[in-house]
């Protein structure tokens, strides 16, 4: 198959990007107890978050058969999911990380739900499995992401 006919596929399969509540997103993360979690909170307009978004989608793409499940929470405006959002992640390929939008106008309720230590900066990732948790507010490269990830998995067992 031509690269463009490997591109057309992968944008027919493509999903799309969700709108969800925190609620909503909390909900989805509780029901994978045996599921790692790995939960980045971005958005288009934030450069150091578009920089290391290939390092969440490396990471995706290598435990793609495994309880792996990297979400990347967009903060972008709710009413962008699909005339920013939604082309912006099909252009760059980021078909096997889950995508949401966050629809909380009110960061200041909802951040400390996330976790307590958030200053509410981006970029931030949330580590979960099952009950144990790991929050960084900074950029990672693919470096970085990968050892602080094979920690936090290796930790559990």
């Amino acid at each position: 198959m031509s690269v463009i006919g490997s591109l057309s596929l992968i944008l027919l399969l493509w999903s799309g990007v969700e709108e969800v509540r925190l609620d909503q997103l909390q909900q989805r993360l509780a029901t994978g107890k045996d599921t790692t979690f790995v939960v980045n909170f971005w958005a288009t307009w934030c450069k150091p978050c578009v920089e290391e978004l290939p390092a969440f989608d490396k990471l995706s793409r290598r435990y793609k058969d495994e309880p792996v499940k990297v979400i990347l929470v967009s903060l972008d405006n709710p009413a962008e999911r699909q005339t920013k959002v939604e082309p912006f992640l099909k252009r760059r390929g980021y078909e096997l990380c889950d995508a949401v939008v966050l629809n909380e106008p009110k960061p200041h309720l909802w951040i400390d739900r996330v976790d307590q230590s958030w200053s509410g900066s981006i970029p931030a990732t949330l580590f979960i499995r099952g009950e144990r948790r790991l929050f960084g507010e900074f950029q990672f490269s693919p470096e970085l992401l990968e050892s602080i990830f094979s920690t936090f998995q290796a930790e559990g067992k």
